[in-house]
């Protein structure tokens, strides 16, 4: 006898999420990483961002090792949430190219936009664009999580 979807999908520890519950992830979150690779090698680093108009955005040091996306990058972006007590968790993953964000009208924009403010001190005005290629996400939840 054949199981049903559901229970097939109760059996499953990795879940495939849809886009649109990957963009709510990522419109309802503010920290993530940044994965490119750097001249001396792959790099990840820690931002708080926004996702804006179908892009996620940051901002960072105009002097410092994210400031090199500005000029046009390959990039992986990544958001998730485990709670390791109840054994679950999602990652949502983004990749596409990034670039500094010059227009006028779009930096008045952003300049008070929530979930842009840098928990790095100093000069963070930079703002940078990851514009996707494709968003993906998987749930995935432990086995005493049944």
């Amino acid at each position: 006898m054949m199981s049903s979807p559901q229970e097939q999908q109760q059996g499953r520890r990795f879940t495939e999420l849809p886009l649109a519950r990957c963009e709510e992830l990522l419109a309802t979150h503010t920290t993530g990483r940044v994965a490119w690779n750097a001249p001396d090698g792959p790099e990840v680093l820690p931002v708080t961002y926004a996702y804006h108009t179908g892009r996620v955005v940051f901002r960072t040091s105009p002097f410092g090792a994210l400031s090199q996306l500005a000029r046009g990058s390959v990039v992986a972006f990544e958001v998730d949430d485990v709670d390791h007590e109840h054994g679950w968790g999602w990652s949502v993953l983004v990749r596409g190219s990034a670039a500094g964000i010059t227009e006028p009208h779009d930096l008045v924009e952003l300049w008070t936009k929530d979930g842009l403010e840098p928990w790095a001190t100093g000069i963070r005005n930079l703002f940078i664009a990851i514009t996707p290629r494709s968003i993906t996400g998987r749930a995935v939840k432990a086995p005493y999580a049944d």
